[in-house]
């Protein structure tokens, strides 16, 4: 879905840039006023802050409950990002509009980490650890990593044409191979099942978890601390108990990572310039 602010809307303001349906046609809308008032009062208040995963980095959201609203709004005040609800409006329904115009949101926050290439001469934080990437001059050959006095490397084979793919296939191998058993050790923790493993190459999201047991991966965790990948795998691993983010979610995770807050607050601080690791455009 493409999304935009309507024309004349301040980059940095309060107004109104995105509307939601009228609340009067949620579920519930027709009952009578003792039937809605009594169906409003059973309703969980809504948080007053959430969290937004955008570009590999959680972005804190303000939430505010409005009388005078009769839509989801979504606005950016100089404090930082404000969704407004309606009054009785359902917070599943607030989360969705929130989820619809992430997008719209990554592309006016501001951007700090530039577009890094997986080539000779760069350094790439392997397993949160800064190696250079180095050519072995050999036309065949394995990746491998290596050392000598200036620090880690990792020697890639190849001409220089193939060398970002051998590059990238390299580390979403070693990335499968990481959150595989990372994930079979949480959902061993929690007592469920993960049918499938699957690594993509999101620009937004660290993964994510379908009911079926298939987890998704962003391949750019390789390059993450070991603890961080094992956050993230916990986070996915943890949906299949708790579909959402919950309370009872982030006691899920807490029940198999007791130092959650460690790997999550890692990638709020560094999760950009994870994200700036550019995977090669087309297959050589």
């Amino acid at each position: 879905m493409t999304t935009g602010a309507p024309q004349g809307a301040p980059f940095f303001g309060v107004a109104t840039l995105f509307r939601c349906a009228n609340p009067a046609t949620l579920p519930g809308a027709d009952a009578d006023p003792v039937t809605m008032f009594s169906f409003l009062r059973q309703r969980t208040p809504p948080p007053r802050t959430t969290q937004l995963t955008l570009d590999g980095v959680e972005v804190s959201i303000a939430v505010k409950v409005s009388k005078r609203a009769r839509s989801f709004r979504l606005s950016l005040p100089a404090a930082g990002p404000l969704l407004t609800l309606p009054d009785g409006a359902r917070w599943a329904d607030a989360e969705a509009f929130l989820h619809r115009h992430r997008h719209w949101l990554a592309a006016r926050l501001p951007r700090t980490a530039l577009a890094q290439r997986l080539e000779a001469g760069a350094r790439l934080p392997l397993r949160g650890v800064p190696h250079l990437v180095v050519a072995t001059g050999a036309l065949r050959g394995r990746v491998e990593t290596g050392g000598n006095d200036a620090g880690p490397i990792l020697h890639v084979p190849g001409d220089a044409a193939h060398q970002p793919r051998r590059l990238y296939d390299w580390l979403r191998s070693e990335a499968l191979a990481d959150l595989t058993r990372q994930s079979a050790f949480h959902a061993g923790r929690l007592g469920v099942e993960v049918k499938q493993v699957r690594l993509r190459s999101q620009s937004s999201r660290w993964g994510s978890c379908s009911s079926s047991g298939t987890i998704n991966y962003n391949w750019r965790l390789i390059l993450a601390p070991p603890h961080v990948l094992d956050y993230v795998a916990a986070h996915e691993v943890a949906h299949l108990v708790e579909m959402n983010h919950s309370p009872a979610f982030w006691a899920t995770v807490a029940r198999t990572l007791p130092d959650m807050d460690r790997g999550r607050a890692w990638l709020k601080a560094h999760g950009r310039e994870l994200m700036a690791w550019q995977a090669p455009a087309t297959r050589q």
